[in-house]
């Protein structure tokens, strides 16, 4: 046999074992800590940018063809999204404590908390915008429904970049193996949203016959009164 020959052989060899170790790296089972970081990167990612997009995309689409588009969504963002979240976020936070981390100094931890804190926020302001009427707008949108929508997709946004930050670095430091990942699913809900305005004079006009037809009906209580 050539030398030529005996180097491929090796080389083939080096392959060989290269790609027998990555697959016995890949089957290693994961330690009860990795289990918890894991579970908490699932139930986060689920919630924060599959659930809560869904919930969005929903109010953005379905209140231009329906006045009863509210409850779909606060049932998205609540009660189906709202478990997940929550059962996310405590699982990084047994982690951490599991790691003996001291609380709220890493940057993805405080990151998490102001997302928590955000994702509240948002609720009691939804909650509080469908409930409340201001009657003296004369049927306009009011200055916290612009907040709501900012802050919902400001929410979005760092939800990704939370996301990013705990895959590619917050993972590393448990020991974990370099994860490969895309965002996709980010790319194809803005994508969706940006398409969704498109429907924002549709929404208007509805808005718009809305008001008329709540001044046509004080008008005519004013005259029978």
């Amino acid at each position: 046999m050539s030398h030529g020959e005996n180097d491929q052989g090796g080389a083939e060899g080096d392959v060989q074992d290269g790609g027998s170790t990555a697959g016995n790296l890949a089957t290693i089972p994961l330690i009860p800590i990795e289990i918890l970081v894991r579970n908490h990167a699932i139930l986060c990612t689920i919630g924060f940018l599959i659930l809560l997009p869904l919930g969005v995309l929903l109010a953005r689409y379905a209140r231009t063809f329906t006045r009863r588009w509210f409850w779909g969504h606060a049932v998205m963002q609540l009660v189906i999204s709202g478990p997940v979240i929550f059962a996310g976020w405590a699982q990084g936070h047994k982690a951490a404590n599991n790691l003996d981390l001291e609380m709220i100094t890493d940057p993805h931890q405080k990151i998490g908390v102001a997302l928590l804190a955000l994702y509240v926020t948002q609720l009691l302001l939804g909650t509080f915008i469908h409930f409340v009427k201001m009657s003296f707008l004369d049927g306009h949108r009011p200055p916290q429904n612009y907040l709501h929508a900012i802050l919902g997709l400001a929410i979005l946004g760092l939800a990704a970049y939370q996301v990013h930050y705990g895959l590619t670095i917050e993972w590393l430091l448990t020991g974990g193996l370099h994860q490969r990942y895309r965002f996709t699913l980010v790319q194809v809900f803005w994508v969706l949203y940006f398409l969704g305005m498109a429907l924002l004079p549709r929404q208007f006009s509805r808005e718009k016959e809305s008001r008329q037809a709540l001044r046509a009906g004080t008008k005519e209580g004013e005259l029978r009164a």
